[in-house]
C-alpha cells in the first residue's frame, strides 16, 4: 500500500488559495492514502470565535467537496482536518474521503490549550473504517498525549492511524514512536511549517511530518522548516502481528482488571492506589 504525508504552510483564511496549493502538490501523486495536516484549507489561529465561525464550513462545504474531488479524481484516499460548523458549535473534524465521498468523520476529542474557548469537543468516538480491506483509525493533533486514544483504535482493529496535525511542541514526533510500538500500528502524522502570528500569538509550527511503522521505526520524517510531500510502501499486515516476543501479546497479555480504575470518568485519588 502506497501512503504519504503532505506537509506544508497554510496561509490563515485564504482557503480557496491553500485548497489549490493542495491539489498542486498532489497533480501527479500516485498513492492509496495521503494525510493533510490539520486545518489544511483555513489555518489555525482563529482570532475569535466569530472568526471562526465566518470561516468553518457547514457538512458538505467547499472544503468537504474539495477533498471529495481530489479523491475522486486521484483515485487515492485523502485525510485531513476541517474547521466544522454544526448549529451554533463548531467542532475540528477530521474526515476520510475515498471515491469521491465522505466515508468517515471524527471530530477532535482532546482539545489544545485555547482550542477550549473556540471549539466543542468532540462528540464521534474513535472508530475504525474499512478502506480496501485496510483498516483506518484517526485522530487529531493533541490526542497524541492520551495513549487511551490510540489504545482504543489498535483495539478495534487499526492498522493504520492517519493523525493531521498542527505541532508547536516539540514532543510529538518521539511520543508517536513509543504509541506504536504500544499498540503495534503505523501511524502517519501530518504536521504543517510555517508561521502564525495573530491573536496576540506567534506560534510556529515544528515540521516533523513522519510514517512510524508497528515496531517503532521511523520510515520517513520531514525537517522542521520545509514543505514536504513523501509516499512510501508500507504493508498493513504487519500491524496485524501483536507478538513482541515469542511469549507476549500487545493485547492479548493486558491485565485490565488492576487498570480499569483509571478509566472511569472521576480520576481516582491516590490514597484508592495504596
Amino acid at each position: 500500500m502506497r501512503v504519504g504525508y503532505l506537509q506544508f504552510g497554510p496561509i490563515f483564511g485564504k482557503k480557496q488559495a491553500n485548497r489549490e496549493r493542495v491539489a498542486d502538490f498532489l497533480s501527479d501523486v500516485k498513492a492509496d492514502l495521503i494525510v493533510l495536516p490539520e486545518f489544511f484549507a483555513s489555518g489555525y489561529v482563529f482570532e475569535s470565535r466569530e472568526e471562526l465561525m465566518e470561516l468553518a464550513e457547514e457538512d458538505g462545504g467547499e472544503s468537504f467537496a474539495f477533498l471529495n474531488d481530489l479523491s475522486r479524481r486521484m483515485g487515492s484516499a485523502i485525510v485531513g482536518s476541517i474547521a466544522e460548523r454544526d448549529g451554533d458549535s463548531c467542532y475540528n473534524t477530521c474526515v476520510l474521503s475515498s471515491g469521491g465521498e465522505i466515508k468517515a468523520r471524527y471530530r477532535k476529542v482532546h482539545l489544545f490549550d485555547r482550542e477550549k474557548e473556540l471549539f466543542a469537543p468532540g462528540d464521534l468516538p474513535f472508530d475504525v473504517y474499512d478502506l480496501g480491506g485496510v483498516k483506518i483509525g484517526m485522530m487529531v493533533c493533541f490526542d497524541w498525549v492520551f495513549p487511551e486514544a490510540m489504545r482504543a483504535l489498535a483495539l478495534k482493529g487499526a492498522q493504520i492511524v492517519c493523525h493531521p496535525s498542527n505541532l508547536v511542541l516539540p514532543y510529538c514526533p518521539r511520543a508517536m514512536i513509543t504509541r506504536c510500538i504500544e499498540n503495534g500500528v503505523y501511524a502517519i502524522t501530518t504536521n504543517r511549517v510555517g508561521t502564525e502570528a495573530r491573536a496576540g500569538l506567534d506560534l510556529t509550527f515544528i515540521g516533523m511530518s513522519q510514517v512510524v511503522g508497528p515496531r517503532g521505526e521511523v520510515l520517513m520524517r520531514a525537517n522542521e522548516e520545509e514543505e514536504d510531500l513523501r509516499i512510501i510502501d508500507i504493508d498493513p499486515a504487519r500491524a496485524d502481528n501483536k507478538m513482541i516476543t515469542e511469549r507476549n501479546h500487545l493485547i492479548d497479555d493486558r491485565r485490565p482488571e488492576f487498570y480499569d480504575d483509571i478509566c472511569k470518568r472521576e480520576t481516582p485519588s491516590p490514597e484508592s492506589f495504596t
